[in-house]
């Protein structure tokens, strides 16, 4: 099995890492192009920022290959900035992949100086949780599953095939519950 994670922007080796520790017969590579990510299983979008990652994936002609995976089924996880990119609405903008039936809120938490840790449930497992710059959930469609909440929002969602987190789960060293939790999703779905 083989964990892509797109190399563009955001906290790309600590998710490879944190991919790597679960289990020593997953692969995790680094995906920047058409190629690399054909060769995946399942591919995490890591935060950053999100018009620049519009922006790159664009660039890169990433958008239509990423979105035809997804839609065939390959398991995606969007931390952050990728939750905002996976979201069918996004407050005072167009989607972009619109794969996920929530609404969200770019950087309700507040500015960089305004980040935080929590700690809280995520799917039965209490977890850290990072928010930098990081969006709200603000309206969550039927047939997705809250998998974990923060001040009484959303911050971890779960569609099929389709799992998004307002916050960093790769920052919180040595804890890579999460990413075998979406390990587990492409497990099942190979």
């Amino acid at each position: 099995m083989t964990i892509g994670v797109l190399g563009l922007q955001g906290s790309v080796a600590e998710h490879i890492k944190l991919i790597k520790s679960v289990n020593k017969k997953i692969d995790a590579i680094v995906v920047r192009t058409i190629d690399e990510l054909a060769t995946v299983d399942g591919l995490i979008i890591p935060g950053g920022e999100s018009t620049t990652l519009r922006i790159l994936l664009d660039e890169f002609k990433l958008y239509t290959p990423i979105k035809a995976r997804v839609e065939a089924g390959m398991p995606v996880w969007g931390t952050c900035a990728g939750m905002i990119l996976l979201a069918n609405r996004i407050e005072g903008e167009r989607p972009y992949f619109g794969l996920l039936d929530i609404d969200v809120k770019r950087n309700a938490y507040g500015r960089q100086i305004d980040s935080f840790v929590a700690e809280g449930d995520f799917a039965g497992m209490y977890v850290g949780m990072v928010f930098i710059r990081a969006p709200i959930v603000t309206r969550v469609g039927a047939d997705v599953e809250v998998l974990a909440e923060h001040e009484g929002k959303a911050v971890a969602v779960r569609q099929g095939n389709v799992l998004a987190t307002a916050f960093h789960p790769e920052l919180i060293a040595k804890d890579n519950r999460i990413h075998k939790y979406f390990c587990g999703m492409v497990e099942n779905c190979k």
